[in-house]
This record gives structure tokens, C-alpha cells and sequence, in this order.
């Protein structure tokens, strides 16, 4: 059973960081594109990073960029996104993602079949 498992969320205070993992099994899941992706209240999904390392490319939304880095272990069986500089602006419903979109649909979250069941990140003013 292929599953993606979002951890590490919480509670912060505006500059503070965090560190969500993205834990998978069941797939390898190593030459897919990972993506992080974010719900916040009231909002449709948003667009936060993507990376496909055996395709050589990342992207990541003008809002978080410079601040966010998505990243994988070795194993590339956990993906993580750090989060620094956090602002309330950042609070949302964070959720991981996998699927093979071309370099022109990396952000497009159609194009990812597979998904966990998100985590929370509130971050306080």
C-alpha cells in the first residue's frame, strides 16, 4: 500500500522555523517528483515547492522562496521542507505529494497521483 505520511507540524511564532517530513513507503518513489502543497482557511490549494531530482529541476512559489527548501534523505524514502522565517501568512494545512508531471507541469497539482494526509502549521504574530 503506497502511502505519504506528513509530520512535524505545529505551532510557531512568526520567525521561527520548522521542519515537515513527508515519510513514503509501499513505492520508490525516487525518480518521482515530490511537492509540497498548502491549504489555508478558507483558500483553495496552493502551490508551494516541487523538485524532481532525476530531472535536475525545482521550483518554488514567489511567496515562500528564499525561505522554504525542499529536500530528500539518501534513501530519498522522506522528503522534507524547511520552513524558516515563518510568517502567519505561511499558516495552512501543508501536504505532501509525488506523481511524474512534465518540467512544465511541476506546479500544476493535477498532475500528482499521490498524497498524504497534510499537516498543520499555524504560526502565531
Amino acid at each position: 500500500q503506497v502511502q505519504l505520511v506528513e509530520s512535524g507540524g505545529g505551532l510557531v511564532q512568526a520567525g521561527e522555523s520548522l521542519r515537515l517530513s513527508c515519510a513514503t513507503s509501499g513505492y520508490n518513489f525516487r525518480n518521482y517528483a515530490m511537492a509540497w502543497v498548502r491549504q489555508a482557511p478558507g483558500k483553495d490549494r496552493e502551490f508551494v515547492a516541487a523538485r524532481r531530482w532525476s530531472g535536475g529541476w525545482h521550483f518554488y512559489a514567489d511567496s515562500v522562496k528564499g525561505r522554504f527548501t525542499l529536500s530528500r534523505d539518501n534513501a530519498a524514502t522522506t522528503v522534507y521542507l524547511q520552513m524558516n522565517s515563518l510568517t502567519p501568512e505561511d499558516t495552512a494545512i501543508y501536504y505532501c505529494a509525488a506523481g511524474t508531471p512534465p518540467l512544465s507541469g511541476a506546479r500544476t497539482m493535477s498532475l500528482y497521483n499521490y498524497w498524504g494526509q497534510g499537516t498543520q502549521v499555524t504560526v502565531s504574530s
